[in-house]
């Protein structure tokens, strides 16, 4: 597929950065994107200026690490996967030149565009049918070197799906995930990273839901030294309802970031967006962005978001940034929140008075906090695997 860019912003002799523009006095000034919209995309890694820490989508991610798929050589060969389907699914390769490529969204950063740019071919998952189909991919040999990957998902009209993407083993990987939910389909998509604690992994998903369809976005994130999941949802169309949560959990030196992004597009649309986490252990740290851009054409939007953290230990450190834009004055409702704490010592007292040691008081505490999304997921087997390994997580967190 060739390189496909959005119209470049005025290039500047002293300063190569997009947005600049001259005053009318002759001097020059840094003109910042104006709304979330307004961002520039582009398929070619090179269209991006150079990654230096200081910019405000990486200036809360660790660079150093992240350096390799920033701007280094990926391998975008196909890779070795397992799954699981039922009736109503089908996996297979696909060349980039299929014209399914780029039908959610593009990059907007250079690390998502250096892996679109070097993969060979996308994994291409099509859900059909009105009986509900699973599907599971399992992903757990990837290696340790660095790689770039594309997924498509493709949701029929009129559908019922669940897609797991299940991740685990080693890691340095870079990806994009495109997402198409068609008219009047039901789509859950849910991303499980338990990556070995070596892992580095940057995820950018795009998804985009027609007419009175609903998208079910979960992101679990768990495992990895640096892991973060970019999801980006467009609801283009009259109905389209976008329902995004989220739930990690960092333990000492692990760094787990979320940036998603809700586009109200079409009239009468629905979001909502709940991600919630816990870290404990020095180091421990974790990041989320929330953006809404509520567009002139959505009237009848509603839309609520918000990010819920829950610190165990000293030397944690939370970021919590909900960014809410309105241009349109007839919406139902628009609101957001954010909030990290410790334990309520209310919760332990009346455990501790009904005789429940401390130690597992603490661990039902944090574990109530969590499971109002693990329960999101509507799949069993699933649930009560990541409960689990929530319990395993719990283990370490001390009285």
């Amino acid at each position: 597929m060739s390189a496909v860019t959005s119209p470049q912003p005025p290039v500047l002799a002293a300063a190569g950065q997009h947005g600049n523009t001259a005053h009318s006095d002759g001097g020059w000034a840094l003109v910042p994107v104006q709304t979330r919209s307004e961002r520039f995309t582009s398929v070619d890694p090179a269209a991006f200026d150079a990654v230096t820490g200081l910019e405000a989508d990486w200036k809360l991610t660790p660079v150093a690490i992240v350096r390799p798929l920033i701007d280094g050589v990926l391998d975008g060969s196909p890779y070795q996967y397992s799954s699981t389907e039922t009736e109503g699914t089908s996996l297979e390769w696909v060349d980039r030149s299929d014209v399914r490529v780029g039908a959610a969204g593009m990059p907007e950063e250079k690390a998502s565009a250096n892996a679109w740019s070097t993969f060979e071919k996308a994994l291409s998952i099509t859900l059909s049918g009105e009986e509900t189909a699973h599907v599971t991919v399992n992903r757990s040999a990837l290696g340790g070197h660095a790689r770039a990957a594309h997924t498509l998902i493709t949701a029929k009209p009129n559908s019922n799906a669940t897609v797991v993407l299940q991740n685990s083993g080693s890691a340095l990987l870079s990806e994009n995930v495109e997402i198409v939910v068609e008219d009047g389909a039901n789509l859950t998509v849910i991303s499980v990273q338990e990556w070995d604690g070596s892992a580095v992994h940057l995820a950018s998903h795009f998804a985009r839901v027609g007419r009175d369809a609903r998208l079910k976005h979960i992101v679990v994130s768990l495992g990895g030294k640096v892991v973060r999941v970019n999801p980006s949802v467009h609801l283009v169309e009259a109905g389209a309802d976008g329902q995004l949560f989220g739930l990690y959990f960092a333990d000492a030196g692990q760094h787990l970031e979320q940036r998603v992004y809700v586009h109200h597009v079409a009239p009468n649309t629905i979001s909502r967006v709940n991600y919630k986490g816990a870290l404990n252990g020095a180091g421990a740290r974790t990041v989320w962005v929330g953006d809404v851009l509520i567009g002139p054409d959505a009237a009848g939007t509603d839309s609520y978001e918000a990010n819920r953290n829950l610190v165990l230990s000293e030397g944690t450190r939370a970021d919590s940034i909900p960014n809410l834009e309105i241009e349109c004055g007839d919406i139902v409702g628009a609101g957001h929140a954010s909030a990290t704490g410790r334990f309520d010592d209310e919760h332990l007292f009346y455990l501790q008075a009904r005789g429940i040691p401390e130690d597992k008081a603490r661990r039902l505490v944090v574990l109530g906090f969590l499971t109002e999304i693990i329960q999101k997921i509507g799949k069993g087997d699933l649930e009560s695997r990541l409960l689990e390994a929530i319990e395993i997580e719990l283990g370490g967190v001390a009285a």
